[in-house]
């Protein structure tokens, strides 16, 4: 256990002074304002009905900007975009081992492979949820100034629902930087991992899923891919999927809340798992 906390505080301690991890967080909360509010406003204040509300009335695209609907806000932009980068960050974290030698250097001189391993992901668990607090944050100052502008009476949502789409997003989040740790351990380097990271969310599953459209017996496959799964739950917490208008890429409703939030758990220790046997038993050469 001492090992454990000792390579937690030096993950910690490389991911903080890491200009990766700090590029990476700022554009999710980057990515979060401009999609959110900017874009929302700058239609909300031309009136919309225009591409950019995607035909939205203005009521509407204010009632999305507004403290009320933050549990929502919080969790449209978790399966695609920002799982896309904390797999990166995940992959870059793992993979970065390798090229840099730490892992040669730990498998013979200790702590221990699987000792290491704790400690990155104690150390990614902790920027995960530094991630999603960040996120709400943003959204509630964001929020409650369009509300003040707008002179909007502030409406706050339930707290029980604020934690749902909080533990929502630790999950998504989790399962994707997990995924990425995976990716970087089997590649063995962070620039293959980045890339068949980025490839398989941006571009595999939503091939998958177009091509379900015309062949249907595709679609028991991809009912069963991670983004699926993480954009089902984000669709049963009540974000917009990306079939109505208006809606955000990578939010569906093909499973259940339950079945998704099943279907993430599974993947969090399928990949957990499959990267500590591939770290104990393989050659790090």
């Amino acid at each position: 256990m001492t090992g454990v906390l000792h390579s937690t505080r030096a993950e910690l301690l490389r991911l903080r002074l890491w200009p990766a991890l700090w590029i990476t967080v700022g554009l999710e909360v980057l990515l979060n304002v401009v999609f959110v509010y900017v874009f929302n406003y700058l239609a909300y204040r031309g009136g919309g009905g225009g591409g950019l509300s995607d035909g939205l009335p203005p009521q509407l695209l204010l009632a999305r900007m507004l403290p009320v609907a933050i549990p929502e806000v919080l969790v449209q932009g978790l399966p695609m975009f920002g799982g896309a980068l904390m797999l990166v960050l995940g992959a870059l974290a793992a993979g970065s081992g390798y090229s840099w030698g730490t892992v040669k250097t730990i498998a013979l001189q200790g702590p221990g492979r699987l000792v290491t391993l704790s400690g990155t992901l104690a150390a990614l668990a902790v920027v995960v949820v530094g991630v999603v607090t960040a996120l709400l944050a943003t959204d509630v100052v964001a929020s409650l100034l369009v509300a003040t502008t707008q002179s909007q009476a502030v409406v706050w949502p339930a707290l029980g629902e604020v934690a749902r789409s909080y533990g929502a997003g630790l999950l998504v989040f989790g399962v994707w930087t997990l995924g990425g740790v995976l990716i970087g351990t089997l590649a063995r380097g962070p620039a293959l991992a980045v890339g068949l990271g980025l490839v398989w969310v941006l571009v595999v599953e939503n091939l998958l899923r177009g091509v379900s459209l015309a062949w249907s017996p595709l679609d028991r496959l991809t009912d069963l891919l991670p983004g699926t799964a993480a954009g089902s739950l984000a669709g049963a917490l009540g974000a917009a999927p990306a079939s109505e208008p208006g809606g955000t890429p990578g939010v569906l409703t093909s499973l259940s809340g339950p079945t998704a939030l099943a279907m993430l758990s599974a993947y969090l220790v399928l990949f957990l798992g499959v990267t500590a046997a591939l770290l104990r038993r393989r050659d790090v050469v």
